[in-house]
């Protein structure tokens, strides 16, 4: 690493003010602190002693993804018939350039707005660029991806201020604009399906209703609950598998990224909203298990890695069981009651996304009525 870093330290004066790139400062910037850990300090505030910065953090978090993205990977393969390295390799085929166009189109509007507005790049893209192809069926066309990621970042995030500043999750933001606008390529049978041949594999024309279709049509799925646990069902590429979730899940909850009350809460909130509606019984889908919900669709993702994210959820404590229960008990009730709309657990997120700051508000407000009366007391 040491003949990198003479590397990078002999190019610096070059982007640096006054150097004949130094236009391209910020972008240079982004590349060096990307591999090595920056050696800034603060000149006043707090100092904190961290080498985990922001990337750091990213990239924990894309740690945790990718059990759930190299299943996704098997799965795509192993759904039109094949079995082993073919059935992965398949899968990985096809999920490599909705990565690529996710990463290119996302991370150059980003260094765009980041040399227009002489700032560093923002980080968090490091983990959306990844989301957005996970959290849309492999069968997705690249543009309606490069579209979805190019509305998001820009729409979503940029005009907000950037990392940090978003009230809404980018990679959902994508997922509901690719959604509405181009419902048929989002929804139905075939779109869960990948219509690709390769090695030999013949794959035209198999199609396959998801299990969250299954229960909003008839109350039962033909899949196992132990298929549903492991992911072996149609769905969005990297939410099928609840097991490699939870995987990811510990791997958030060791680190200290993600917060335990968000993703506690949003699961109570879930089977709290399923138990009600298995009390009423009118319907066939109000009927099935509460915690059967918790294995379909997105419920298990989102839950894990878009609820937790820190800049669109709450962030006190007390309102983080407000935030994660509210939202997954309307993800649920969103569901059941509108059958039209199986997966509920995006439009739940982003609703609660929006009302979050206000959670916070009455929860900060709550304790400083709460002290006053103390003071009160004293006196």
């Amino acid at each position: 690493m040491s003949g990198l870093r003479k590397l990078v330290d002999k190019m610096k004066p070059t982007f640096s003010e006054g150097g004949k790139l130094s236009f391209l400062g910020s972008t240079f910037d982004a590349f060096e602190t990307f591999l090595f850990v920056p050696d800034t300090t603060t000149s006043k505030g707090a100092h904190i002693r961290d080498c985990n910065d922001m990337k750091r953090v990213m990239i924990t978090v894309v740690i945790a993804l990718l059990p759930a993205f190299l299943f996704g990977c098997y799965n795509t393969g192993h759904l039109v018939g094949l079995a082993g390295w073919t059935a992965f390799f398949y899968g990985l085929v096809r999920v490599l350039p909705m990565v690529a166009t996710s990463y290119i189109v996302g991370l150059a509007i980003e260094f765009g707005f980041a040399q227009v507005r002489k700032h560093e790049v923002n980080e968090g893209f490091l983990v959306t660029g990844l989301l957005i192809p996970m959290i849309m069926p492999v069968s997705t066309p690249l543009w309606m991806v490069a579209l979805g990621t190019a509305f998001a970042v820009v729409f979503g995030k940029e005009v907000f201020g950037g990392t940090g500043m978003n009230v809404f999750n980018p990679a959902l933001v994508a997922r509901a604009f690719v959604f509405f606008a181009y419902t048929p390529s989002m929804s139905g049978e075939k779109v869960w399906f990948s219509d690709w041949t390769m090695m030999g594999a013949q794959v035209d024309g198999v199609s396959g209703a998801t299990a969250l279709e299954q229960l909003g049509n008839t109350g039962a799925m033909t899949f196992s609950n132990l298929d549903a646990f492991l992911g072996f069902i149609p769905g969005s590429f990297g939410e099928t598998s609840t097991l490699a979730i939870l995987i990811g899940a510990a791997i958030l909850l060791f680190t200290g990224i993600a917060s335990w009350r968000t993703m506690l809460s949003v699961v109570v909130g879930g089977l709290a909203m399923g138990a009600v509606f298995n009390l009423v019984g009118a319907t066939p889908y109000m009927q099935i298990p509460a915690w059967q919900h918790l294995l379909v669709g997105g419920f298990a993702f989102g839950a894990v890695f878009m609820a937790t994210d820190p800049v669109t959820s709450a962030q006190t404590n007390v309102g983080k069981y407000v935030y994660g229960f509210m939202t997954g008990a309307i993800a649920i009730m969103i569901r059941v009651i509108n059958p039209a709309y199986p997966e509920g657990m995006m439009l739940s997120i982003l609703f609660m996304n929006a009302l979050a700051p206000l959670i916070d508000y009455c929860v900060v407000e709550a304790n400083i009525r709460r002290r006053n009366k103390r003071v009160k007391l004293v006196k």
